[in-house]
């Protein structure tokens, strides 16, 4: 008993201290908190859109395998998050790296307004982190789509883990924590090209390098469930307004702005992509389609809040063309084995979204943009500092995941073996299947 009484007052010192500390800052804006909240929920439903997304995509026999690696991201980078990724990735440090211990466990968290790098905001940051929160749990789950059918569920819930936390965490320190470099340098990101999509679109490319094609990938090409991917999409759709509109950090005119931003960025990226397709296929496709309107909204991302409404449309629409261009290409003059084209929307889109915040933000559009880009005033430093963070985030994910990736193979089985993923990961993994009646009666 005694030493139960030791275990509960130890765990007692170690949870975090959440307080309504007198910080002279702003009162609290109802509205405004509430807005966040609701964008935080909008953003948590993304995850299980995209694992809807990439399940219908897949084989049937490989839909929960999928579906359930997607809502592991949820508990397993949720816990880290809260452990040390948000100390990571906004705790005061250097140009770099947070720290891994000033919010350990959500530590010093207030449940008053706050500052960030010379901005104060009038909501808990205890809200602010599980907004952040959210961001962090997509990411890694975005790669999820170049390696299904054939990664070992145990090896990913290890590379998940080691990547939110040393990947992840710091490139988001970069832009958008406490003296982060790229935001010192004059980067802009609105809602995370830089620090979501282009960081998880390249991860994905290296991960499908590593793994190697599926044994059976030429049969994969067919999805198993349309009706699931335009579910997923029209999931991702509707939570991708809090993760743009959201990231005004209060319900105001940005936040309207950046709402029409993302809804005509998606509307013109589906349209891009789906008469391309018609152009060359002679059809078009709805899961193509669909693919558009990601593209459109990982575009538009890191310019939602910088960038007028026809400048929108035009990132949108630029994004549906190029990134079914870019995953086309990548099939055609290689054989790589991206199952989902994780790199051809979420890298190449992440990538073109950064590039042009860099040619059309408009400091008529929010006064944060202390530097317009090249194609508004002519000048070049936002452009530049884009273009550097771009390279540094690529240069940093492509080598962090190299190395994770084979580290965690030192220890354990990367892919499952070719007898389990013939038969399918859902019964060699996990032993359920999507659909139980039809397994019986084969």
């Amino acid at each position: 008993m005694k030493k139960l009484k030791t275990l509960l007052a130890t765990s007692l010192v170690l949870m975090p201290q959440l307080a309504w500390a007198d910080t002279g800052l702003p009162e609290i804006n109802g509205a405004n908190t509430a807005w966040i909240m609701i964008s935080t929920a909008l953003v948590m439903l993304m995850t299980p859109g995209l694992a809807f997304f990439y399940a219908g995509m897949v084989r049937r026999k490989n839909v929960v395998s999928t579906l359930f690696k997607n809502f592991a991201a949820l508990a397993v980078v949720g816990v880290l998050w809260a452990l040390m990724g948000y100390s990571i990735a906004f705790a005061p440090g250097n140009d770099w790296f947070g720290s891994w211990k000033t919010h350990f466990m959500l530590d010093g968290v207030t449940l008053t307004s706050f500052t960030l790098n010379g901005s104060t905001y009038d909501v808990p940051q205890l809200a602010f982190v599980f907004f952040q929160m959210m961001f962090a749990i997509i990411t890694p789950a975005l790669i999820i789509g170049s390696l299904v059918e054939r990664i070992n569920f145990k090896a990913w819930l290890v590379i998940m883990s080691l990547w939110s936390l040393t990947v992840y965490a710091p490139i988001a320190h970069w832009v958008w924590g406490e003296n982060g470099w790229i935001f010192k340098a004059g980067g802009l990101d609105f809602a995370g090209g830089l620090v979501v999509h282009i960081s998880s679109g390249v991860s994905a490319l290296v991960a499908a390098l590593i793994f190697g094609r599926r044994v059976t990938a030429h049969e994969a090409s067919r999805p198993n469930d349309v009706s699931m991917v335009l579910l997923g999409a029209a999931l991702l759709w509707f939570g991708w307004f809090g993760f743009n509109a959201g990231s005004a950090l209060a319900a105001n005119g940005l936040a309207a702005h950046a709402f029409a931003t993302t809804f005509l960025a998606a509307c013109t990226g589906f349209l891009g992509w789906m008469f391309y397709d018609w152009f060359v296929n002679g059809k078009p496709s709805a899961v193509g389609s669909a693919i558009g309107l990601v593209a459109g909204l990982v575009v538009i991302t890191p310019a939602a809040g910088f960038v007028t409404l026809p400048h929108a449309m035009l990132m949108g629409l630029i994004g549906g063309v190029v990134c079914n261009i870019a995953s086309r290409l990548v099939k055609r003059a290689t054989r790589l084995d991206d199952a989902l084209d994780v790199f051809g929307c979420h890298g190449v889109g992440g990538i073109l979204g950064a590039l042009l915040t860099g040619l059309f933000a408009n400091a008529s559009v929010n006064s944060a943009v202390a530097k317009q880009g090249y194609l508004i005033d002519g000048t070049i430093d936002l452009l530049s500092a884009n273009f550097l963070g771009t390279a540094v985030v690529i240069a940093y994910a492509v080598g962090m995941t190299f190395l994770i990736i084979k580290l965690v193979g030192l220890f354990i089985k990367l892919r499952v073996s070719e007898d389990e993923e013939l038969a399918g990961l859902d019964d060699s993994q996990h032993g359920e299947f999507a659909r139980y009646r039809e397994q019986v009666s084969h």
